[in-house]
């Protein structure tokens, strides 16, 4: 099982995530629930390392566990919506995943 913490402030904004495991679905290689858990929280963090005002932090100790986090260097009103819709693009697409296999993905926020 993949078990996701997404952890957004009081705000809605992203702060950090980390996901650990491995989804089980299918043999590796081919499991797929694993790939698009790996791609929405790929993405997500290519996004944020981009963003200006804000520094990534990321680490992976080992195959099958991510984390990473920002943190605010500026204030905007910009900053605040990215910040907020790259929580929600997390939310939404992990949380689809965790209803279709719930057995392989857990999702905490």
């Amino acid at each position: 099982m993949i078990s996701v913490l997404l952890v957004r402030n009081a705000d809605g904004e992203f702060c950090s995530c980390s996901a650990h495991g491995h989804a089980g679905f299918a043999a590796h290689g081919s499991d797929i629930v694993c790939s698009s858990v790996t791609v929405l929280l790929r993405t997500a963090m290519h996004v944020l390392s981009e963003t200006a005002g804000v520094v990534l932090t990321s680490q992976t100790r080992e195959r099958g566990s991510l984390e990473f986090g920002v943190e605010k260097k500026t204030v905007s009103p910009e900053l605040t919506a990215r910040l907020i819709y790259a929580a929600d693009f997390l939310e939404t697409g992990i949380a689809a995943l965790a209803r279709e296999y719930p057995q392989h993905v857990a999702l905490k926020i």
